[in-house]
């Protein structure tokens, strides 16, 4: 049986290239496909760019936030993806990721849950492990800073309720919001997550800090304490 020889992209018809498609139509005009066969640049021995992009999607359901939670060795699963390829998408995925942030801490001013998950949703949502994060605003909710505090396992991390509480008197901080994620996605508050909430809401309360929510995120959804009635809670 004779051996499959894609055609190059450079016998391909001009308006078919995805980079020379980019140049005359704009960014706008190309697929997911597209997109990704030009970060991976070149094919390999017997597929296309564009064949091996093809393949990148569909081992993640052509859905790109599944595509986001894939980590380096499981792209280099995909026959003809090898490290560099691999850490290419995995770049783009992160520039996108910390675009979307930059965007949203200029508009500085916190006054709902959702611009909280707007901040750390595609942060956290797509994370193996748990992540501890702190939001910490001034007086008129502006955004001083965040911290992120502590990393663990699939199951849980570990927080250092000081450490949090020194950041903050160093920031001068007025308050402060909680965020963490579950990789399993189940959004139930466990009964660690409501000790670490109460812990902190105490601490902070003899500081003069407030704790004004805590948002556990997973699979880009997220609870908020704050709007569910059980940030103080005992």
């Amino acid at each position: 049986m004779p051996s499959y020889h894609p055609l190059p992209i450079k016998e391909w018809a001009l308006e078919d290239r995805p980079r020379e498609k980019l140049i005359a139509k704009g960014l706008q005009s190309l697929s997911d496909t597209e997109l990704i066969a030009i970060l991976l640049a070149t094919g390999s021995r017997n597929r296309s760019a564009l064949d091996l992009a093809k393949e990148v999607l569909r081992s993640a359901k052509n859905n790109l936030n599944a595509l986001g939670k894939k980590s380096l060795t499981d792209l280099q699963q995909i026959n003809g993806i090898g490290q560099a390829k691999a850490i290419s998408i995995i770049a783009a995925l992160e520039l996108g990721r910390r675009r979307k942030l930059s965007e949203i801490l200029q508009q500085q001013r916190i006054t709902s849950s959702q611009e909280v998950f707007d901040i750390f949703g595609s942060m956290l949502s797509d994370l193996p492990h748990e992540e501890f994060w702190v939001l910490f605003l001034d007086r008129a909710n502006k955004i001083i800073d965040k911290y992120k505090f502590s990393q663990g396992g699939i199951s849980g991390t570990v927080t250092d309720v000081r450490l949090i509480l020194k950041k903050g008197i160093e920031l001068l901080a007025s308050s402060m919001i909680l965020c963490h994620n579950h990789p399993s996605g189940n959004l139930s508050p466990s009964q660690a997550d409501n000790q670490i909430t109460r812990k902190i809401s105490k601490g902070g309360a003899m500081l003069d800090i407030q704790v004004l929510d805590h948002l556990i995120i997973g699979n880009n959804r997220y609870f908020s304490y704050a709007d569910q009635g059980l940030l103080h809670a005992e």
